[in-house]
């Protein structure tokens, strides 16, 4: 699985990162820990899971973390999460 993470800030790439999972953990564990990884990387608390986020998932394999989806000040509009590849 390849998942691409994006920073952006009016309509601006800032920062963005592809994490790659091969293991052989479940579709969900693999999403968590590179959001997981992708906080570290960018510094960051990593993002509440919102009903939006979760349906918008679902449907697009992709979506937005907002300042709403966080519990400090973010610097940033969104973080987008994309899944480019799957197993």
């Amino acid at each position: 699985m390849k998942i691409w993470f994006k920073m952006m800030k009016d309509n601006h790439l800032l920062r963005d990162m592809t994490v790659v999972d091969d293991g052989k953990d479940t579709r969900t564990h693999k999403i968590f820990r590179a959001v997981e990884q992708a906080a570290y990387a960018f510094d960051l608390a990593q993002p509440i899971w919102l009903d939006a986020n979760i349906a918008e998932f679902k449907r697009h394999a992709k979506t937005r973390f907002r300042q709403d989806s966080f519990m400090e000040t973010i610097p940033f509009d969104f973080l987008e999460l994309h899944v480019i590849e799957e197993d």
